[in-house]
């Protein structure tokens, strides 16, 4: 499913326009990227969380050239799945 997709299922489920669903898609997709650019997490009720994470630093080695090169550290964007989101997911159940 695309972003048009989405938005066209989102905007019929809710009974909003296209594009008073898009405006509101944007808004929270927004308030998300500030939190996690203030390293909060954002926990979603029955779907899961997304969490900033820092990867630390740690040395490379090239296969090729066997040259070893320092990667710094990152911050990284992780998700972890509400456990009935999990089970229904494994599950294979709509």
């Amino acid at each position: 499913m695309n972003n048009k997709e989405f938005i066209s299922e989102l905007s019929q489920n809710t009974g909003y326009s296209i594009a008073d669903t898009t405006k509101l898609l944007n808004n929270v997709i927004n308030a998300m990227s500030d939190c996690f650019q203030e390293n909060d997490s954002v926990v979603i009720p029955n779907f899961g969380a997304f969490e900033v994470k820092k990867k630390l630093e740690r040395i490379m080695v090239n296969p090729s050239t066997q040259q070893r090169m320092l990667v710094p550290p990152k911050l990284v964007l992780g998700f972890k799945p509400n456990l009935a989101l999990k089970e229904k997911l494994k599950s294979g159940k709509k």
